[in-house]
């Protein structure tokens, strides 16, 4: 087989076909069914209402049936290492496992780089940060037609990367209840957006990472220890306002009470407790300064009492509009040196990166389903269904065992998975296919340019 015949045969998918018919659907629009019609935001608005009539609410209702956790814990070459000194011990099983792993990743390349071309030209015309000369103009009602073909395509690559969605009930909850260690605090106009979505992978409840918190470390007189919060190691957010265009953007080692801060169009304010305590400090100095510089004014200048207590009035809202200024402004820093280090894509990247996850997870997810199904009594003969349960359940157990994390594997798309690599694809690599060289030695043959000379 020629090299160019195999390239034929890998873009015509019939490598990986039916798994893009059985996991990806023949279309994409299947908005309705996971990403929903833009949120409406008055019911979003209700449920905020009846977050704010609760007293201090620990988590959204019924968390653990709105969230399930789908992400993998472990890298690839993790996974590699943990099943092979479980199950694939001897040479022969880990040299056949090894194989088998990059027979997946060479049979999916094709697969998701045409889903990237896919997303990629969905995207452009809305790209914001295009660095080509053309910029087409669009309305704002065909951006927003565009914006949400972009949101229909992205919901299966989300799916495969094993995102969760959060609920609206879940985003009422983080748009209302703040943590107490959280000294910056945000708030939002819902007028101002059209839609809002949010995806979320890897909760965990610990500590966060020093440099994702905001405030957690410091009070306002004392430093207190930062407290156990519930946050996920990668979240995606969508979103839009009126008048502007879709951002895409995705964080990392984000708290469930700041998915708001993530938000685009937000407002820096000061929570209670801190303006309780700039007031009280202020109202201490103020009768200090009265009684110290007041009396003595009174008494030596001959200054009116009224007169006084203008000039004092004045002094002491000015004062406090400075001291309140500053420590916005302040907050507002810490905030956005918070987000340039939770901030990991955004934009097209974020296509990309999606992609490469999405990849990724398939990888993990028929290396489990092979290594597992080796050890069922009469390999995955049974009934589909059947199958597809008893490696749901082995896979969780196992999964649970090794890292800790309750994680709700998809024996059904694994199982589809393994069975779309058929022989009929040959091996990696095939006869013929072309090595390319070290970069060294290419970078060693591009010719110089000429320094140009101004002189004739």
């Amino acid at each position: 087989m020629t090299v160019a015949r195999w390239l034929r045969f890998q873009r015509k998918g019939l490598a990986m076909l039916h798994v893009a018919r059985g996991v990806w659907g023949s279309k994409v629009r299947v908005l309705p069914a996971f990403l929903g019609p833009p949120r409406a935001l008055s019911s979003l608005a209700a449920k905020m209402g009846e977050y704010r009539k609760m007293w201090n609410p620990k988590e959204p209702r019924n968390w653990a049936q709105q969230y399930r956790e789908h992400f993998i814990p472990f890298s690839k070459q993790q996974l590699l290492r943990l099943l092979i000194q479980e199950f694939h011990s001897s040479p022969a099983e880990k040299a056949a496992l090894e194989e088998f792993l990059a027979h997946v990743e060479f049979c999916t390349l094709f697969h998701y780089h045409e889903i990237l071309d896919r997303l990629q030209a969905l995207y452009d015309p809305i790209n914001p940060d295009r660095e080509t000369l053309h910029q087409p103009s669009l309305t704002d009602t065909q951006r927003l037609s565009n914006e949400q073909e972009v949101l229909e395509a992205l919901e299966p690559l989300l799916i495969q990367a094993n995102f969760s969605p959060l609920s609206e009930d879940t985003l009422a909850y983080a748009l209302v209840v703040h943590h107490p260690q959280d000294e910056v605090q945000v708030t939002i106009n819902l007028d101002q957006y059209v839609y809002m979505h949010f995806w979320a992978l890897g909760q965990r409840v610990g500590q966060m990472p020093q440099k994702s918190s905001v405030g957690s470390k410091r009070g306002f007189f004392t430093r207190s220890p930062p407290a156990e919060r519930r946050y996920f190691k990668r979240v995606v957010l969508a979103a839009r306002t009126k008048g502007g265009h879709l951002v895409l953007k995705s964080f990392k080692d984000t708290p469930l009470e700041g998915l708001e801060q993530l938000l685009p169009e937000l407002k820096v304010r000061t929570s209670t407790l801190q303006r309780a305590l700039l007031n009280l400090m202020l109202i201490v100095s103020g009768l200090v300064f009265f009684v110290n510089v007041g009396m003595v004014v009174v008494s030596d200048l001959k200054v009116g009492t009224s007169l006084l207590l203008l000039f004092f009035t004045v002094f002491m809202g000015l004062r406090a509009s400075k001291m309140f200024g500053q420590r916005r402004s302040a907050q507002a820093l810490e905030l956005a040196h918070m987000l340039y280090y939770r901030s990991t894509s955004n934009n097209s990247e974020l296509l990309t990166a999606l992609t490469l996850r999405a990849q990724d997870e398939h990888a993990k997810e028929a290396l489990l389903a092979r290594s597992f199904l080796a050890r069922l009594p009469g390999g995955a003969s049974g009934p589909p269904q059947e199958t597809s349960k008893w490696l749901q359940s082995e896979v969780e157990s196992w999964l649970l065992t090794q890292s800790g994390c309750e994680v709700t594997f998809n024996g059904a798309r694994a199982l589809a998975h393994l069975q779309a690599l058929t022989p009929s694809i040959g091996l990696y690599p095939p006869p013929g296919f072309p090595k390319l060289d070290q970069l060294t030695s290419l970078t060693s043959e591009i010719p110089q340019a000429t320094p140009r000379s101004d002189n004739p």
